[in-house]
Formats: structure tokens, C-alpha cells, sequence
């Protein structure tokens, strides 16, 4: 058994390779082969949001609290609320963040395949988010 307590990891900034915004990720967690899962809790600020991505085997998203919004390639945005309960498919192209005028918070958990668990892509244009 592992306890990881809280406030025993400090936040950490989402790196701005990946996001647009103000992002802040906090109790990252990530299992020892032969298991794979891994996540974290992940706050953003009005008006941010990831890049574009995929993940290899998918990802769950379960919100905790705010107003945000997600969308695959092709679909329409989405608001997500607290209790939301979002799965990506894997290699389904997604992003998802906050609206622009209200935060929002999940837990990210993601599956890792030979190690890789996201693919980043391009940026989310202004336009796209439709802010």
C-alpha cells in the first residue's frame, strides 16, 4: 500500500507546451508495472485549456468542480459539470479546460502503453474554444 498524503507534493505549473492558460496540476499519481494507470488532479482558470490530444488506451475525466468544456475532433463542445464523468477513446483527438468565464477541475487518469501515455498536437486556437 502507498498513502500519498495530502499536500505531501507540491503543484506544479501545466507546462505551456501543453496548455493555453493558467493550469495548475496537483497530486500526480502514477502505478509501478505491471500496472499502467497514472493521473493527477488538474485545476484550470477561466479561459484555459489543454492542446489537442490522444491518449494510446483512452482516458476517464472526472470533474470536481467549476463549469468546463470538452470536445473530440469533429464533435461539438461539451459542457461538463462537477460529477461528469468523460471517457476518451483510445486515440480519439480531444481537448478540454475551462470555460472562459469559470474554473474547473478533474482528475485525469490515462493508461500507459509501452510507457507513452498522451500524444500532444497543436494548440487549441482561440476560434476553436470559442470563448
Amino acid at each position: 500500500m502507498d498513502i500519498k498524503r495530502s499536500g505531501s507534493q507540491p503543484s506544479a505549473p501545466g507546462p505551456a507546451d501543453y496548455f493555453t492558460g493558467t493550469v495548475r496540476l496537483d497530486a500526480p499519481f502514477k502505478t509501478e508495472a505491471p500496472a499502467r494507470v497514472g493521473g493527477a488532479t488538474v485545476t484550470f482558470e477561466p479561459g484555459a485549456r489543454t492542446a489537442w490530444h490522444t491518449h494510446p488506451l483512452g482516458q476517464t475525466l472526472i470533474v470536481t468542480a467549476g463549469l468546463g468544456w470538452a470536445q473530440r475532433e469533429g464533435g461539438a463542445r461539451e459542457e461538463i459539470r462537477p460529477g461528469d464523468i468523460i471517457w476518451f477513446a483510445p486515440g480519439e483527438k480531444h481537448w478540454h479546460g475551462a470555460t472562459a468565464s469559470t474554473a474547473m477541475t478533474h482528475i485525469a487518469i490515462a493508461e500507459a502503453l509501452d510507457g507513452k501515455v498522451v500524444d500532444w498536437l497543436e494548440k487549441v486556437t482561440d476560434e476553436q474554444y470559442g470563448g
